[in-house]
């Protein structure tokens, strides 16, 4: 954001400040317990003045911020930086799994979760000089973490200094990464003479260390789709968080060692982590395995404010969680635990239902900001607006704007694109409303403040539509195209299909040297063998560079195939008898559609807890017409 935009938004978060009569809320911030009524569009504003006034009072800056799902938490970090771009902002995300499922959860996931833990306990022993924000859904609040997380700090590498390689491997080990021989995933490293390619967990890309004996001598990133250095200054340092919330150490692996006899239904899951093998699932048995299960409010620094955003959505998606828990609890461990002695308690491990949840933080401040006023003698209401929706309305949203500019009111738009903030700036100049001031950021919703003559609205607010917010966490890693050839992995004898050429047989992976003189310069081909263009002379081979691999792919088919003889036709008329195939099999299913529409249909139940999470984990804002097919279907 250039310096105009960030002095524009500072200004707005000033104007909301100091028009709006604060005496009530400052006189309010220190009690243990209070409930605010705000619209959502205001929440981060409201937080943000909540926070100066806490560091007015002496109080802790750290506020733990409870949203219903990661969706909001994800949209009001960007809102957050917006208007305090000094703010700390710690995003601690749930898991991709329940508890008591026996899946892990991603290393990303996990890195990002410890590097939160680790911030935390870093800020109880040396106290923060700046608003601290740690956003989590309901969901990551109410499920209880490995007690100890934060004390471990994450393994450091920096230029200059020496490490000894095979040491370094068994940290990596330890810290649950895994060793391939290509790295192409987060939480994975591969280790080649002086070289160690790694792939944090909390990076956007894999990272290439360098050494010369024991020293390390250079950082760079990396591609994982072509395993090509990314262009730029070397990096310093770089720091490696767990891929795995649970570190098999050895008071782990003892109990694992136990439990072996004690379950024998678990018993090859637990010789596994006894030896100190990480196991798909292992999480789940965090509850009998680690010293203790804390809840994630511990982790705060004393005296922190825990804001619970939306309380009433909120309790209604704690409630559902914890029944759903329990469903999977009992579908995935019960007949584990089948023929023991005892039976495995896990249930430490589940989601804390938010009642208990909300008692347990009495060395805490409890601030909930809803939308609905509850009627309560010691409620709140900052006097905020939502901004009407115009779609319904005979009065047009710039005729609406033009009355509230005649009544003094300040106006500001937000847009998320630079280009779409600049056309609305021109065409509200055309339409004589240049008083209002349009600006760039990352709001969804907009909000009125007549106590402060101000009023905001966001694309969403204006053209009375889904704003393209699109979640930072939706960026994907750059994946190789199609099933595309992995040098390393490929064995003599393996079909590959070349794009031009067709269906080969890789023979070997070899190193030929060409120019003259001091241009001379080595490459790396793979050697590709097709049939002979004449009967009874050797098969024809073809050497592709390891630079064009993105011509190569491996043969997927089921049976051996016949080899393409190069330059000939027999290619080119394979893939027109494919095209011909795939034209039968589109019409074919145009013909079964026809006869589904004359089929009696069935009708399904009501959308159920897990429907309601898959919907609430797509990372994208569905448009209007997506929205309404959904209805539709069902």
């Amino acid at each position: 954001m250039s310096n105009p935009q960030a002095q524009a938004l500072v200004r707005l978060a000033a104007l909301f400040a100091d028009g709006y009569p604060t005496a009530k809320l400052q006189a309010n911030i220190s009690k243990s317990q209070i409930r605010l009524v705000a619209p959502q569009g205001a929440n981060p504003f409201v937080l943000n003045l909540v926070s100066a006034f806490r560091q007015e009072k002496k109080l802790s800056p750290v506020h733990l911020v409870i949203t219903a799902t990661g969706r909001e938490a994800e949209e009001l970090a960007l809102a957050l930086h917006e208007l305090d771009p000094n703010a700390e902002v710690l995003e601690f995300p749930s898991w991709e799994t329940l508890p008591h499922e026996r899946l892990s959860p991603s290393p990303e996931t996990v890195g990002k979760r410890v590097r939160v833990l680790q911030r935390l306990h870093e800020l109880q022993e040396s106290k923060a000089e700046h608003s601290v924000y740690v956003l989590a859904s309901i969901r990551a609040a109410l499920q209880p973490v490995v007690a100890g997380l934060g004390l471990h700090k994450a393994l450091n590498f920096e230029v200059g200094k020496d490490y000894l390689l095979p040491e370094l491997s068994l940290k990596l080990v330890e810290l649950a990464y895994e060793r391939v021989d290509m790295v192409t995933r987060r939480g994975e490293f591969a280790t080649r003479g002086g070289i160690v390619d790694v792939f944090p967990t909390t990076a956007e890309h894999a990272v290439r260390l360098e050494f010369f004996g024991d020293e390390l001598e250079e950082i760079r990133e990396f591609s994982v789709s072509d395993q090509r250095s990314i262009s730029g200054d070397a990096l310093k340092s770089v720091e490696l968080y767990p891929a795995r919330e649970v570190i098999i150490t050895p008071s782990v692996a003892a109990r694992a060692r136990e439990m072996q006899h004690e379950f024998p239904n678990l018993s090859t899951m637990m010789a596994k982590i006894s030896e100190g093998i990480p196991v798909e699932g292992m999480e789940s048995l965090a509850p009998v395995l680690v010293d203790a299960m804390v809840p994630f409010s511990s982790y705060l620094p004393t005296s922190s404010a825990i804001v619970l955003l939306g309380p009433e959505k909120a309790a209604a998606r704690a409630a559902s969680l914890v029944e759903t828990n329990e469903e999977f609890l009992h579908a995935a461990w019960d007949a584990a635990a089948e023929g023991a002695k005892t039976p495995i308690d896990l249930s430490r491990g589940g989601f804390i239902p938010i009642k208990d949840f909300l008692s347990a933080i009495k060395e805490h401040s409890l601030i909930e900001i809803s939308q609905l006023p509850s009627g309560d003698d010691d409620e709140l209401s900052l006097g905020l607006l939502e901004i009407p929706n115009f779609t319904g309305l005979e009065m047009k949203v710039d005729q609406w704007l033009d009355d509230q500019l005649k009544q003094g009111q300040q106006i500001f738009i937000t847009m998320p694109g630079h280009g779409t903030a600049e056309r609305l700036a021109e065409k509200l100049a055309a339409a004589g409303l240049a008083g209002v001031t349009v600006l760039q950021a990352q709001f969804r919703k907009g909000f009125a403040s007549p106590d402060s003559k101000l009023i905001l609205l966001t694309e969403a607010d204006y053209y009375g539509k889904n704003s393209s917010y699109i979640s930072p966490k939706a960026k994907k890693l750059a994946a190789r195209r199609g099933a595309a050839v992995d040098p390393l992995t490929l064995k003599r004898g393996d079909y590959v299909v070349h794009e031009i050429h067709g269906i080969g047989r890789f023979v070997e992976l070899v190193s030929r040297t060409s120019g003259v003189g001091g241009n001379r310069h080595e490459r790396e081909y793979l050697l590709v063998e097709y049939a002979p263009s004449k009967r009874g002379q050797a098969n024809d081979t073809l050497f592709v560079p390891t630079d064009h691999l993105d011509l190569l792919t491996r043969y997927v088919g089921g049976e051996a195939p016949v080899l393409s003889r190069m330059g000939g036709s027999d290619w080119a008329n394979q893939k027109g008898r494919a095209r011909k195939a795939v034209r039968k099999i589109a019409i074919d299913l145009v013909k079964l559609y026809s006869a589904r529409m004359h089929a009696n249909g069935h009708a399904f139940g009501p959308d159920t807890p897990w429907q309601r999470e898959m919907e609430e984990a797509f990372p994208y804002v569905e448009t209007q017409d997506q929205l309404n097919t959904i209805e539709e279907v069902k």
